[in-house]
């Protein structure tokens, strides 16, 4: 049975030592001093541990099961629900007038990370819920968000996103579900929708559907399609339960992974619903919510990844196979633990580097979010727009190959179903393809977000990258460890860029059959300037006489691992950038 233990130390070196949270000037930022943080973060811990890990299993072997139209949702997952609404863990970042603590987005991704690396099924529950809350926050009416925000904020009820139907994903000016205008100012929904995660289940009260549907008359395409609330059950005025809604579930997915997550199949017929937002501009709402759904898949990635690494690092420590090639390291036993042999060190290390690169960045990436939020930084708006597709989709590759790699550790025994890491890759697996599958993420990075407000976002992140290596120079190990590989790394991502600039303009297609190339450098890139930040960070405090180090001299190994041996493949993909669309499109579709 894989166990779970939050990542407490680290989390705190990420908060304080490298992103001095409690000096920021972002509003909230003073109060979170390190005991605050320690005691938020621990507590987080010990429910992921305790309550919601060994859940994990369960989920995955009982699935759910819908019966009566009732989805019946695995073994003890309502009552962790339950401890996750009592606990406050649901409305950690929600505005205090509807119910929620007021507390910045940082603490909800360090939070987080502990609970989808514990159980990430269960935790998509209230994911979801979180989204809704954020596109009522900032779409709808005062009358809306006083009706719907307060039970969502709790998770009395939870939420919902509804775009795919049957015939169409990513393209969703295809959609056919509408909405016919009634008298009273509701619609009529009418449609399917599918791969609806928690569209259905047993642990809350009602379920508020945001729904995209077409209303007769509009626009063609994605510039007629509005977003609507749609619940499972119609509020009465004093805000009770009425009326169950004419919505339904038609059939519950069989998937790959994830099990313990309701992927529902959702059937609208003559459904009532209202509307939120401006009518025709429904993405624009929608999106809000994705974004927020892009960046906890992201974070899916990172924690699935870590969950993964902490087994494996167990495994390896524990399993008797060989001898160390230099001298026995166990010379009273029959054979030495595998962790001494360098191909499993490399493995270890490559998994190491990228969970701690990735949750260094996550949470330096979420301060920008707060920055934008509250102080209304256009900068950092940019910067976080700029930065959503490279955490979702390099984040979500990375964690499933880490997770495959964790896996390959334990040889045999991975692949058999009672040791548990099989359940990672799978779980894994499903971040790479929903809230927009990857091979999208890199499109809208090279096709809109780099070139979004004339290249400003993208100028703004070099200025970074080129700064903090200036800044730092002079310091000579510093130098050769981190900044030189940034620095080559980050003109790699450059050169891709000027080839964009070059040939894109002459063939699209040379800068979109790069696109995913591109996506990866820059979540390398990104990597290296958290590692190096890091390194700068871990020396101060070995300067200053830090009582742990060797917490700081393990954080340079690492970060001296991943400069060496992940960053330098930005060459390959500028290489690969630069070979064109030719070699990518050189055969006709029915030569393939």
């Amino acid at each position: 049975m894989p166990s779970y233990t939050a990542p407490t130390r680290d989390l705190q070196f990420v908060l304080h030592d490298l992103l001095k949270i409690s000096d920021s000037d972002i509003p909230g930022y003073a109060d979170l001093d390190r005991d605050f943080t320690a005691a938020i973060i621990e507590e987080a811990g010990r429910l992921s541990s305790e309550v919601l890990a060994p859940l994990n299993a369960v989920g995955d072997r009982e699935g759910c099961r819908l019966e009566n139209g009732v989805v019946r949702t695995p073994t003890g997952f309502r009552e962790a629900f339950d401890q996750l609404r009592e606990g406050g863990w649901t409305a950690l970042d929600c505005a205090e007038e509807y119910g929620g603590q007021g507390l910045p987005a940082i603490m909800r991704t360090a939070t987080n990370e502990a609970f989808v690396s514990a159980n990430m099924a269960l935790n998509m529950y209230q994911g979801l819920t979180h989204g809704a809350y954020l596109a009522i926050l900032h779409h709808g009416t005062e009358a809306q968000k006083a009706e719907w925000l307060p039970k969502l904020v709790s998770c009395e009820w939870t939420g919902t996103m509804n775009l795919t139907e049957p015939h169409c994903g990513t393209d969703l000016g295809l959609m056919r579900t509408k909405a016919e205008p009634q008298e009273d100012g509701s619609y009529r929904i009418t449609g399917q929708k599918i791969f609806i995660s928690a569209g259905e289940h047993d642990m809350a009260d009602n379920i508020v559907h945001l729904v995209l549907a077409k209303i007769p008359g509009g626009p063609d395409g994605i510039k007629g399609v509005s977003l609507f609330i749609v619940p499972k059950f119609l509020p009465n005025e004093d805000g009770s339960l009425g009326d169950r809604n004419e919505v339904s579930c038609g059939k519950l997915e069989e998937k790959m992974g994830i099990h313990g997550n309701a992927t529902c199949v959702m059937n609208y017929d003559g459904a009532t619903g209202w509307l939120l937002g401006e009518a025709h501009k429904g993405m624009r709402a929608m999106f809000t919510m994705m974004n927020d759904a892009r960046l906890g898949v992201g974070l899916q990635g990172l924690a699935q990844a870590e969950v993964a690494y902490q087994n494996a690092l167990a495994y390896a420590r524990d399993r008797l196979q060989g001898r160390d090639i230099t001298g026995p390291a166990n010379p009273e036993g029959p054979a030495d633990p595998i962790i001494v042999h360098p191909d499993v060190r490399r493995s270890l290390m490559e998994q190491k580097s990228f969970v701690e690169g990735a949750r260094a960045f996550g949470l330096w990436s979420t301060m920008l979010l707060d920055r934008a939020e509250t102080m209304h930084d256009a900068d950092a708006e940019g910067l976080i727009s700029l930065l959503t597709p490279v955490i979702k989709g390099f984040f979500t590759d990375r964690g499933y190959e880490i997770s495959t790699l964790a896996q390959q550790v334990y040889g045999g025994h991975g692949y058999i179903e009672e040791w548990g890491m099989s359940q990672y890759v799978r779980d894994a697996r499903i971040a790479m393809i929903y809230e927009g599958a990857n091979g999208i993420q890199a499109l809208d990075l090279v096709g809109r977000k780099l070139a979004a407000q004339g290249g400003k976002p993208a100028m703004a992140f070099f200025e970074l990258v080129k700064t903090f290596i200036k800044e730092n120079e002079g310091d000579a190990e510093l130098k050769a460890g981190y900044l030189d590989p940034l620095k080559a790394a980050s003109k790699d991502l450059q050169a891709a860029m000027m080839y964009f600039m070059a040939e894109g303009t002459k063939n699209p297609q040379n800068a979109l059959a790069g696109s995913y190339d591109f996506m990866t450098m820059m979540g390398h890139v990104c990597l290296g300037l958290m590692w190096a930040m890091m390194a700068r960070a871990a020396k101060d405090a070995l300067a200053a006489g830090a009582s742990d180090e060797d917490f700081y001299r393990a954080k340079l190994a690492t970060g001296r691992f991943y400069m060496a041996r992940q960053l330098p493949a930005t060459g390959m993909h500028l290489a690969r950038i630069t070979s064109g669309a030719e070699p990518v499109m050189a055969l006709e579709a029915a030569n393939f």
